[in-house]
């Protein structure tokens, strides 16, 4: 295999011009630029690109930090991302934090080492963003901080929730809440409160991750001491799913005797039986957003706005009794 020594006594320039021409940093003369191309063409030279990257402290690599890849939102989410990355010449190395605030930091130090072109996080991040000047995006989780985001207006779509299940019939309402740490959790509780706010409803709280087995279990136990609750929101799609896998167990009837409405969009909401009413999150426009507000950053071009929010709509399936709307 050639190397750049060959291409330089090829086209006899200095190994330093040669490298002056692969990284594009520094003049080279015409005639020594012709015959460093035609060295290239005869030796069929592949530049060394771990070597480029640590002379130029560049690359086309682009980060992304999820915190679950078992929740199928993420996933998608990835896709979206990698799609828009590929199409401009970049290659996304993915990241998965199992929601572990010190993995995050790991993976964010680890990839502001590896000369990375910018970074996305769909994470929890806080403070420690502020110590590298890679380009980074927040995608999804936003953290406090003012780093250009991508994020869906989460009190509008739980809002939408909200009105549906009460324009459903639903008199008693299970909300299982997403983590009090994340901020997208606080703001979907909050429309939804502001959806039922001065109605007749009785509402009851819980906590509980984005996980489907945990969701299932606690609205198993919830609903064993509550069997009079019709209405559940899960704040999540995976929640919401996991409360139609409890409502399964305990013999209870969706939608006929409760029913449910989730928040993301998930493509398994369209598959599980009955298939699931959602706030569905425009995940692929939320990952493409990103990633072009991400590559805008790299290629030093103007971003007109640092904080994007899209708005999402709700998907009525199955899990809802539709005569009453």
């Amino acid at each position: 295999m050639a190397t750049i020594h060959d291409v330089a006594k090829r086209a006899n320039v200095s190994v330093a011009t040669v490298s002056r021409y692969l990284n594009q940093n520094g003049y080279v003369g015409e005639k020594s630029k012709q015959a460093i191309e035609r060295a290239i063409r005869e030796l069929n030279f592949v530049p060394n690109k771990v070597a480029r990257t640590l002379s130029t402290k560049k690359s086309n690599l682009i980060g992304l930090i999820i915190p679950d890849i078992v929740n199928p939102f993420f996933p998608e989410l990835a896709r979206a991302v990698e799609d828009i990355a590929y199409r401009n010449g970049y290659t996304v190395i993915l990241c998965n934090s199992d929601e572990d605030p010190e993995k995050e930091k790991h993976y964010l130090k680890v990839l502001s080492q590896e000369y990375v072109a910018g970074i996305i996080i769909a994470t929890t991040c806080e403070g420690i963003v502020q110590d590298t000047d890679i380009p980074i995006v927040a995608l999804d989780r936003v953290p406090k901080t003012d780093l250009p985001s991508v994020t869906t207006n989460n009190k509008y779509g739980a809002e939408l929730a909200g009105r549906l299940l009460v324009e459903c019939g639903a008199n008693e309402i299970l909300i299982l809440k997403g983590p009090k740490l994340l901020a997208s959790s606080e703001e979907r509780l909050s429309g939804f409160l502001r959806a039922v706010e001065g109605k007749n409803i009785q509402l009851h709280i819980v906590e509980s991750p984005y996980e489907m087995r945990v969701a299932e279990k606690l609205t198993y136990e919830f609903l064993t001491n509550h069997p009079s609750i019709d209405g559940i929101f899960g704040s999540s799609d995976v929640s919401a799913i996991g409360a139609l896998k409890a409502c399964e167990r305990l013999g209870k009837k969706v939608p006929q005797e409760i029913q449910i409405v989730g928040f993301d969009g998930i493509q398994l909401g369209d598959y599980t039986s009955p298939s699931l009413t959602t706030v569905a999150q425009k995940i692929y426009q939320l990952g493409e957003t990103a990633a072009d507000l991400l590559i805008r950053q790299i290629e030093g071009r103007t971003i007109e706005e640092r904080h994007i929010e899209i708005k999402p709509e709700l998907v009525v399936r199955e899990t809802t009794r539709k005569e009453f709307l």
